[in-house]
């Protein structure tokens, strides 16, 4: 008898084949590629708004902060192209998906999104290096570009880079992604918008010169950023269940546990807390707490990104998300 396929479910996604214990859905190929575009971008686009938050609202002495958000929103872009272009395999692909314009895919407004801040990032750049004296002939134009307006515009863009990754993970089928769809893109912004405070606290506490106002600032902009990203995690934690397992135990779980919580959230705020007590160095203070910051936040891309791995290899996994019961293993 030929099977006849029964139309999707309106209350609920359709429940998988039957697989008597072969993963039902194919796992993501995305890893290191993948995890560095993913963290590159976070920095790029948190960098591009912290900067025009300290241009717009900030004082006198946040004018380092907004050159260092500029430069750095372009440098940590450039290889996001690069890494999408090798993960796909070919340049051509990435050029395919620029022909159309798909509003119900995040993948396509991803790459058109990329572009568009790429411009604006660069512009951005462009102006503040010609304030800066690094451009001459007729780049000098720049100088009178409006800087603040540019900035403005391209603060959404930036907020639309920092968390759509996350947002398209929620939108693939690996159970412990598509579970928190709604709460990966708060997720990885909250988490990009840290990391760039952090990036920039770094550049700042290694250049000469007095910077104690403009690092304070940064400190309480990471730990806002921050207690967002680590109500976020306990969101996930709580609204994943047992599908959020390769998060919460194992390998896996350890890292996340260590990395992004104790390291990248804790170790900063515990080290800013205690450094004056016992009497450490402000520069040498934030200096360590911004690479802990830093690397937590890439290794929280990690533990995502490889959970879902984990996630999709689990059939339990995929029929709880679905709401079916796994199959009985062939004997």
């Amino acid at each position: 008898m030929r099977h006849v396929p029964q139309p999707e479910s309106r209350r609920g996604p359709r429940r998988p084949a039957a697989s008597h214990g072969a993963p039902p859905i194919h796992k993501p190929h995305w890893k290191w590629l993948i995890v560095s575009y993913f963290f590159l971008g976070g920095l790029s686009g948190g960098s591009y708004v912290v900067a025009t938050v300290a241009e717009l609202f900030g004082h006198t002495d946040d004018r380092d902060t907004v050159r260092i958000g500029r430069y750095l929103a372009l440098l940590a872009l450039v290889p996001c192209p690069v890494l999408l272009i090798l993960d796909l395999g070919r340049p051509e692909r990435f050029l395919n998906m620029l022909r159309v314009v798909k509003l119900r895919s995040p993948m396509s407004l991803g790459t058109w999104g990329l572009v568009a801040y790429g411009g604006v990032a660069a512009l951005s750049a462009a102006a503040q290096a010609g304030v800066d004296g690094l451009l001459g002939g007729p780049a000098r134009g720049l100088r009178s570009a409006p800087r603040r307006l540019i900035g403005a515009l391209g603060a959404p863009l930036g907020f639309f880079i920092g968390g759509y990754t996350g947002v398209l993970l929620g939108a693939t089928a690996v159970p412990i992604w598509a579970k928190n769809a709604r709460l990966l893109g708060p997720l990885f912004l909250s988490s990009a918008l840290a990391v760039s405070c952090a990036a920039i606290s770094l550049v700042l506490a290694l250049l000469p010169g007095r910077r104690e106002d403009a690092l304070a600032r940064l400190r309480r902009a990471e730990t806002a950023a921050s207690a967002c990203e680590l109500a976020a995690i306990a969101a996930i934690h709580l609204n994943s269940g047992s599908i959020g397992r390769p998060l919460a135990s194992g390998r896996l779980g350890r890292l996340r546990l260590a990395g992004s919580v104790g390291l990248g959230i804790l170790c900063p705020l515990a080290l800013h807390a205690l450094g004056s007590a016992l009497g450490l160095p402000r520069r040498l203070v934030a200096v360590v707490a911004s690479l802990a910051s830093l690397v937590g936040g890439f290794t929280l891309k990690y533990a995502v990104v490889m959970a879902g791995h984990a996630s999709a290899d689990d059939p339990a996994a995929t029929f709880e998300y679905a709401g079916g019961q796994p199959p009985a293993p062939v004997r």
